[in-house]
């Protein structure tokens, strides 16, 4: 337990961090006179004392977080976080005549700091506008990661930042240095994101959405997370313009935030391109989007244009785990929705604020067996597993192996507990896919036209698990079970 401690004095730091947050909802709710304020001031005081009282408590635990610790770190973040986050749901839903349950709150934080968009809440246009300000603004503070964040400032209070670093980055960012620090690295990735942010709202707002809305949709947006302060989510607007320009911004943060960084410290656009995951999600992306819309064509759901307009923003927006829609697309071929929901475990980046197993996973995958066929005909042939032109190392290899093992035994033993509960099999199965992809709306019970809210409070735990699951990318979660793991 005494190691646990510069742990927890370090979760103290992060806590008295995010109690900040709930600034931006307070002074949403004074600004419009909701009279919700008190409820958020209370969240941000309780949240303030609990962290603070953490680091202050164990402040003489400090040193340097070895790697376990950042794991144990990671898990704990994504699991306490959200019942601080959940506070103010509780509090304000409970003061506007709405209350809902403990289990409905802390889903709905779960969802918005893991970024996946699913919601138990209905009537989103009624509710005061402090309320969707949060629901959305931690969606935008989960995509790149709160941590990732927090590397960027716990140096000025003496915690390495390191180790958080690695254990919250996904893919090969983790094992990456853009510069000599990492705090510089975790500056210079929200310095790309905030920029992709601003710009985004400000392309909203040209394109005609009110302002409130065109921040909260960038929220959304930018972090692929997909939730809206509308009822019917994007088909509100019912704009080509805004699709196409959420289209636009949804591919962006679908790639890899780094390459962004590198190609604006040292001017490399070009090269964005030869970057080969980032040319398999674009493509991925584009000839999904292309496909479905020809399928929509044939089948004479939409004229030519229109299949192209709703085509290619639903495979884009479910694919890169966003979430939003214009239409009830479970309405279509029954091939377009499930299609759109697979490219979801696959279609974004390493290092971008999307969910699933990543594209340079699959990549690797598909190289390797590609190469295991080969040597089937040639045994003797040396042929390496190549990323563009790095090779790429076998212990990567083995890593992406076990991480597709443990992440279908995942998905399957979840869509199991969920039959058990008599779940019908594509209600179970998509649900438990797009929470552990972080995608939002399923098939079945969850399409797009609906909420969680149809599911038991059992459920709604085995779906609250799998978004962290698919948050903390799996293996980061399943080491802490292992014995090994907790041997000095």
């Amino acid at each position: 337990m005494a190691d646990l401690l510069p742990v927890l004095r370090v979760l103290g730091a992060l806590l008295a961090l995010f109690s900040l947050a709930f600034g931006v909802p307070l002074a949403a709710s004074w600004w419009t006179g909701d009279g919700l304020w008190p409820q958020y001031a209370g969240a941000l005081a309780a949240t303030l004392l609990c962290g603070g009282g953490l680091w202050a408590g164990l402040r003489h635990q400090a040193r340097e977080l070895q790697p376990r610790h950042g794991i144990i770190l990671v898990a704990l973040v994504w699991v306490v976080l959200p019942l601080f986050a959940a506070l103010p749901l509780l509090l304000a839903m409970h003061q506007i005549g709405r209350p809902i349950s403990f289990t409905h709150a802390y889903f709905e934080a779960v969802s918005g700091l893991t970024t996946t968009g699913g919601t138990v809440l209905t009537g989103l246009d009624a509710l005061p506008l402090s309320i969707n300000v949060w629901r959305t603004f931690m969606q935008w503070l989960g995509g790149m990661g709160i941590l990732i964040l927090a590397v960027a400032v716990l140096p000025l209070l003496g915690v390495g930042a390191s180790q958080l670093f690695k254990a919250e980055a996904a893919g090969p960012v983790k094992d990456t240095k853009l510069t000599p620090r990492m705090t510089e690295t975790a500056k210079g990735l929200w310095g790309v994101y905030v920029l992709f942010s601003l710009a985004c709202a400000l392309a909203y707002w040209l394109g005609g959405m009110p302002p409130a809305d065109a921040v909260m949709h960038m929220f959304t947006t930018v972090s692929l997370g997909g939730l809206s302060s509308h009822d019917s989510s994007f088909g509100h607007f019912q704009s080509p313009l805004l699709e196409s320009i959420a289209v636009v911004f949804m591919v962006v943060a679908s790639c890899n935030f780094a390459l962004y960084f590198v190609a604006l410290r040292k001017g490399h656009w070009r090269s964005l391109w030869c970057d080969p995951e980032m040319r398999a999600t674009v493509l991925t992306l584009m000839g999904g989007g292309l496909f479905v819309a020809l399928l929509l064509w044939a089948k004479d759901i939409y004229a030519p244009l229109a299949a192209l307009r709703h085509g290619f923003f639903h495979v884009v927006s479910v694919a890169t785990t966003t979430g939003f829609a214009t239409t009830d697309y479970l309405a279509w071929p029954v091939f377009a929705p499930i299609f759109m929901l697979m490219l979801s475990g696959v279609a974004t980046s390493a290092g971008s604020t999307g969910g699933g197993i990543k594209m340079v996973r699959m990549l690797i995958l598909l190289k390797q067996a590609r190469r295991e066929m080969t040597r089937l005909a040639h045994p003797r042939a040396v042929q390496p597993v190549r990323l563009g032109r790095a090779v790429v190392d076998h212990r990567m290899i083995f890593s992406v192996l076990a991480f597709m093992l443990v992440y279908g035994a995942t998905v399957t033993v979840l869509s199991m507990v969920l039959l058990l509960t008599d779940l019908d099999l594509v209600s179970a199965f998509s649900a438990v896919l797009a929470s552990v992809n972080c995608t939002g709306p399923g098939l079945g019970l969850l399409g797009p036209s609906a909420t969680y809210a149809v599911l038991t409070e059992f459920q709604l735990w085995v779906c609250t698990l799998a978004m962290l699951l698919g948050r903390l990318e799996i293996l980061s979660f399943m080491v802490l079970l292992t014995p090994a793991f907790w041997r000095r």
